[in-house]
């Protein structure tokens, strides 16, 4: 019996529709079971903070809450605070800011054990007893990294990445793990598994991203010291918009051994793995506890460069390039602001502030920064959102991966003379050949040597610039790409660079930014006012650089600027 063409037809979409059910229900049901992990998570951080309590009655987590990690962790190795009391003091905290702002993903339970054999060791670590938090892409064995993607769900890590390693082993206790956006190529926090993370601040604001839940759990107090990553701002975003402080390295000073990547194998961008903490200190004592002989031996492709105290308690006068504007991204009147009062306040600290002349930004954005990244096309990153349910972010970036080239080329042409910073996007989305990007690699070398000639004539030490902020209402990263200007060029040129919270947000910034139009006058430069708007109150920061293997003058430059801004606001 022959069966009629169209009853044939009808049958096999009948069948690929109830497949394709299938597999969405089996992925919905991934997502539920990472949210009741979640919930789960929270429900023992609240039974452990309780039996504690309970036990101790007496201890009060605000006191130590309030101690700046220096001194905390020097009450910790002297023994007049004990490593338990500090733990719960933490989880307890944490507890209450992830209920706020959905920032932590899952509770790390062997830390309660990390707890007990930290107690017991002969040696005490630079960190001995510091409860410490980890972002999602960052291993930890037995637990997932997922970078907001359900196909990396029930994968856990088979061992602790080398960072997490040299952590535990200098006396840390990782305890917690934060979100991430979806494939982490985003400067906010949400996915489609753990949802939206909050700024603690204001929680209509964006915390930042990719290190998103990290900056809402320290900016909140949850956490007195993170480990995050950064590929084009990741690091610096929340903590300019969470109002703490934050380093990304040179590249390869930290190991990124065991560390996800957004995009794997992409060279022309350099990530890195840093520290995230309330203040400048903080992060030097995180750096000292990390560039030690068990990172250099655990990876042997860090270079073995431990941390030079010379360099970071020098108080020679420093000579310092600074700039207001990379005139790509147009600063909000508080970023100018903050450049100008943070250069007044170092001359008249006896620095010596030179002007320094940024140019072609434009092309370091699109040519080396976008079309490094997405050297094939966008292929290996389309293939990461497949089988997924949502693109969450990432949707224009994906549709111009999958155009064709005809197509591209038309777009570029017809917007290159209307919008030309959506052309060259365009241009920068299409697939090269290994000559090019061999090319491009070079090209990328020789800028950074142009950059740092330019550098040396000036006789610089260390350099002043703005940072984006006051954070962006929750939404408008991922309409706002283009805004990463003002970090990205540092993961290109791979230089050190840090953020310092230095003021906030007046009603007069909020006046004059009715008068923002961008330097490009498109569709990005009328959504930034708009993101900015509303913002009174909230921190602003400024970045710090220096040259590659230069994070001791870079976090010594910082803390000169935290210093000094310390000593003229009283608000931080």
């Amino acid at each position: 019996m022959r069966v009629p063409l169209p009853a044939l037809l009808g049958g096999s979409a009948l069948l690929l529709l109830l497949l394709r059910w299938r597999r969405r229900r089996a992925l919905w049901r991934k997502v539920a079971a990472a949210q009741e992990r979640q919930e789960r998570s929270l429900v023992r951080m609240e039974a452990a903070t309780q039996r504690f309590r309970e036990q101790h009655p007496s201890v009060k987590p605000v006191s130590i809450l309030s101690l700046p990690l220096p001194e905390l962790s020097k009450k910790l190795r002297d023994g007049s605070l004990p490593p338990d009391h500090v733990f719960y003091a933490y989880v307890g905290k944490a507890l209450q800011i992830a209920t706020e702002t959905n920032c932590i993903t899952e509770f790390l339970q062997e830390s309660e054990s990390q707890l007990r054999k930290v107690k017991l060791m002969e040696k005490q670590g630079l960190l001995y007893g510091v409860p410490v938090s980890i972002k999602d892409s960052i291993d930890c064995q037995g637990h997932d990294s997922t970078l907001g993607f359900i196909k990396h769900l029930q994968k856990p890590a088979a061992e602790d990445s080398v960072v997490v390693q040299v952590l535990k082993r200098q006396g840390a206790i990782p305890f917690v793990k934060t979100n991430v956006p979806q494939s982490l190529i985003s400067y906010d926090c949400n996915n489609l598994i753990f949802g939206q993370t909050r700024n603690p601040l204001l929680f209509t604001r964006s915390p930042g991203g990719s290190s998103g839940g990290e900056g809402a759990l320290i900016g909140g107090g949850g956490s007195i010291l993170g480990i995050g990553t950064d590929v084009g701002g990741s690091l610096r975003f929340p903590a300019a918009f969470c109002g703490i402080c934050a380093i990304k390295p040179t590249g390869n000073r930290v190991s990124k051994r065991g560390v996800m990547s957004g995009i794997v194998g992409q060279k022309a961008v350099a990530a890195a793995v840093g520290p995230m903490a309330k203040d400048v200190e903080s992060l030097a004592l995180c750096m000292r506890a990390l560039l030690c002989e068990d990172m250099f031996s655990l990876d042997s492709t860090v270079p073995p460069l431990p941390f030079n105290e010379e360099v970071y308690s020098s108080t020679k006068p420093l000579r310092i390039g600074y700039y207001e504007t990379d005139f790509f991204t147009m600063p909000s009147p508080a970023m100018r602001r903050a450049v100008r009062e943070t250069k007044q306040l170092l001359e008249e600290a006896g620095h010596t502030l030179v002007p320094f002349e940024l140019t072609n930004v434009d092309h370091v954005v699109f040519n080396y920064c976008v079309r490094g990244m997405f050297a094939d096309g966008g292929r290996s990153f389309v293939k990461k959102f497949k089988g997924e349910l949502e693109k969450g972010g990432a949707a224009l970036f994906i549709w111009l991966a999958k155009a064709p080239h005809w197509l591209k080329t038309l777009l570029c042409w017809i917007s290159k003379p209307f919008v030309p910073r959506f052309a060259g996007i365009i241009r920068s989305m299409e697939e090269n050949t290994v000559d090019e990007v061999w090319n491009l690699h070079q090209e990328i070398e020789d800028f950074q040597h142009q950059f740092i000639a330019q550098w040396n004539k000036l006789n610089l030490d260390v350099m002043l610039c703005p940072m984006l902020g006051p954070a962006l209402g929750i939404g408008y990263p991922a309409k706002l790409s283009v805004a990463v200007s003002y970090t990205m060029l540092y993961n290109a040129l791979d230089f050190p660079a840090g953020v310092v919270p230095v003021t906030l947000v007046t009603d007069e910034d909020e006046e004059q930014l009715k008068g923002y139009k961008g330097y490009y006058r498109d569709w990005w430069d009328r959504t930034l006012p708009k993101a900015f708007r509303g913002s009174v109150g909230m921190p602003v920061a400024v970045q710090c650089v220096a040259l590659p293997w230069q994070e001791e003058l870079c976090l010594r430059f910082m803390k000169e600027v935290e210093t000094l801004s310390l000593k003229k606001n009283s608000f931080f």
